[in-house]
């Protein structure tokens, strides 16, 4: 038995506004880019590095109408999903084309709202991201319909 597993997990900095359109199924889909910043040391000059690393990112359904109304150029979000790599014949050149994408499950934004500057209006000392447990009575107020679940 064969088994495998694609998992991404990223966190990092919308490079575009996301880009909301319809497949002629009416099924929504956005599309924006994502950076990730990676810092090291570089043995030879013993000097601090940055390195920055850019993701295409694809969101459907729900997901992708939450991405569109909600995240914004330079805004941090932590994303979840699977890497996916397309291919087509360019028209123009005839050459096979690749593209990788990560397609996006689940997303969170971080920090706290933005203001029309691009600085964020949450200054806490933390990443912005916390981790609450649900209210006691989160089962029974809760109930999750077909319009709740994103595919």
């Amino acid at each position: 038995m064969s088994r495998s597993v694609n998992k991404v997990i990223l966190l990092g900095t919308l490079g575009r506004d996301p880009e909301l359109k319809y497949t002629p199924q009416g099924t929504p889909v956005a599309k924006f880019s994502m950076a990730t910043n990676e810092r090291y040391k570089d043995k030879q000059s013993g000097e601090w590095k940055e390195r920055t690393d850019w993701h295409n990112i694809v969101c459907w359904q729900r997901t992708a109408e939450v991405a569109a109304e909600y995240l914004k150029k330079g805004r941090q979000v932590y994303i979840e999903g699977r890497i996916s790599t397309r291919s087509w014949d360019d028209k123009e050149t005839g050459q096979k084309k690749y593209m990788t994408e990560i397609i996006a499950n689940d997303l969170i934004m971080i920090g706290g709202k933005r203001d029309g500057d691009g600085e964020s209006s949450s200054r806490g000392g933390g990443s912005g991201f916390e981790q609450k447990a649900p209210p006691e009575d989160f089962a029974q107020s809760t109930q999750i319909t077909d319009e709740d679940i994103p595919f």
